[in-house]
């Protein structure tokens, strides 16, 4: 198993149970529906990824060794679309929440997150793939 993979899946799960509480009790005080929506998007989002990301620490004890790397670049990438996907889209909302103006581009970031996911379905694929 790779245990930082399995460490940062269950604080980022913990997290988004905290985001979602959050955005489903606290935030339609703070911004129109419309932009909850997106704050949701960003918490299910990293919620599939957070149970990506356990997947990969837990398959590093399953498959061969030649698949580590295949893994280790799934997991890299879960982690890092999470950030850039899910974290672009709680800025935004914080951004709107607070009306602040000048960031507004930080938009932009999303989907290379996605990208990100992407490319870690791809990986996961892949090391599933390898002998």
């Amino acid at each position: 198993m790779h245990k930082g993979f399995l460490i940062i899946a269950s604080v980022l799960g913990a997290l988004a149970v905290t985001l979602g509480a959050f955005g489903a009790h606290k935030l339609k005080e703070l911004v129109p529906p419309e932009t909850v929506g997106t704050f949701q998007t960003g918490v299910t989002y990293q919620f599939y990824h957070t149970f990506a990301l356990l997947a990969v620490g837990i398959l590093f004890a399953h498959l061969s060794p030649a698949a580590s790397g295949l893994l280790e670049w799934a997991g890299r990438c879960f982690f890092i679309g999470v950030i850039l996907f899910s974290g672009s889209l709680y800025i935004l909302t914080m951004l709107k929440a607070t009306e602040t103006v000048g960031l507004s581009k930080i938009g932009i970031v999303t989907p290379i997150g996605g990208l990100f996911f992407i490319a870690g379905w791809v990986c996961l694929i892949l090391a599933l793939l390898k002998k």
